[in-house]
């Protein structure tokens, strides 16, 4: 099921500024914010440094960029998670997707590298790994998506044949090309599966009732209503989905999955 969205539905959706979930995504681990600490150390030396070369006279905004420079380790989340909601944002074209888990699996994934040296003082390559979970939803039409993130507890819940739901968003108006989906929610565990938290949870769960609702009562034309579009897939991880003709699934049990 494939439903428009109203421009403004969507944007109480997906907000402009940062939420806290979305502020604590963008704090990151230690590293990040180290980072972060460090360009307002950089910052706050070379503002003192221009100010002492400009003269007392430009006093007041050399302590205005200090006080914001300084303190961006704290307001710096709120910045990167505002980019990525404007990023969003800027697609003319969205909708309401629902449809079913088609696979659901563990991986590890390499993440990063670290050089050590080991007792007898040789260079070793660290390799840092993490269990990943890989979740794949498509529906009736063939089309497929692959969300991979970091592997938790409650992931264990998440069964093949759930009904998965999310916004897609597009820039044009049949939704027949997505280019970007949203946090993937499980309404049977009520469990989100998200890597960046970019929607309103509350708000779309409320969307998501009453889209549902009214496509049970059938108070309105599907035909109409749901654009046309060919069977498609994701062919391309992480980038625009393309139209592809391909052969409709057959129905699938349930089979556990081995985490």
């Amino acid at each position: 099921m494939l439903i428009p969205l109203t421009r403004k539905t969507f944007e109480n959706l997906v907000p402009a500024v940062a939420t806290g979930p979305q502020y604590v995504y963008c704090w990151g681990k230690f590293p990040v914010l180290l980072l972060r600490l460090l360009v307002s150390i950089v910052g706050v030396t070379v503002i003192l440094l221009l100010g002492g070369l400009l003269g007392e006279g430009f006093g007041f905004i050399r302590f205005f960029l200090g006080i914001i420079v300084g303190l961006y380790w704290l307001w710096g989340p709120v910045l990167w998670s505002s980019l990525k909601n404007i990023e969003a944002r800027k697609f003319p074209y969205s909708g309401f997707w629902q449809g079913e888990v088609v696979d659901v699996y563990a991986t590890e994934e390499l993440i990063g590298k670290e050089e050590t040296v080991n007792e007898r003082g040789e260079l070793v390559i660290v390799e840092n790994r993490e269990r990943r979970l890989n979740l794949v939803v498509g529906d009736e039409t063939g089309f497929t998506s692959r969300l991979q993130v970091p592997l938790k507890r409650h992931h264990q819940a998440i069964a093949i044949g759930d009904t998965a739901e999310m916004v897609v968003m597009s820039n044009r108006g049949d939704l027949g090309r997505i280019s970007k989906t949203s946090d993937i929610y499980i309404p049977a565990h009520n469990i989100w599966v998200s890597d960046y938290p970019l929607l309103l949870h509350e708000s779309f769960i409320e969307v998501s009732r009453r889209l549902n609702a009214r496509h049970r009562s059938d108070q309105f034309e599907p035909e109409r209503d749901r654009p046309s579009r060919e069977q498609y897939e994701d062919n391309e991880r992480g980038g625009a989905i393309e139209l592809s003709r391909r052969p409709r699934r057959s129905p699938r049990s349930r089979p556990s999955v081995d985490w």
